[in-house]
C-alpha cells in the first residue's frame, strides 16, 4: 500500500498541472506512480523542473531542445524512462 502525499507533495501534484496537456500527461503520473520512489536529490531535481516554463518543459520533453543545465536534462530523462516502463 502506498502512504499518502504529504502536504507539500500534494502541492507538487497541483504544480504538474501545467494546462498543456503534453505536460499533464507526463508529469502527473510521473507524480502519481514514481515521485515517492525517487531518491531525495531527485526529489530536488524534479522540483527544480517543476519551476520552469511551460514553453521550455514542453521542448525538452519533446526533445526539440535540451536545457543548458545537464542535471535538468538527467531529470528530464529519468521522467521520460520511467514512464515508458
Amino acid at each position: 500500500m502506498t502512504r499518502p502525499f504529504t502536504d507539500s507533495e500534494r502541492r507538487l501534484r497541483w504544480q504538474c498541472r501545467r494546462g498543456l496537456k503534453e505536460l499533464d500527461v507526463l508529469l502527473e503520473p510521473f507524480m502519481e506512480e514514481h515521485y515517492r520512489d525517487l531518491p531525495e536529490d531527485e526529489q530536488q531535481l524534479f522540483r527544480r523542473l517543476l519551476e520552469q516554463e511551460d514553453v521550455d518543459l514542453l521542448a525538452w520533453f519533446m526533445q526539440y531542445l535540451r536545457p543548458e543545465d545537464p542535471d535538468l536534462e538527467r531529470m528530464i530523462h529519468v521522467v521520460l524512462r520511467r514512464l515508458a516502463t
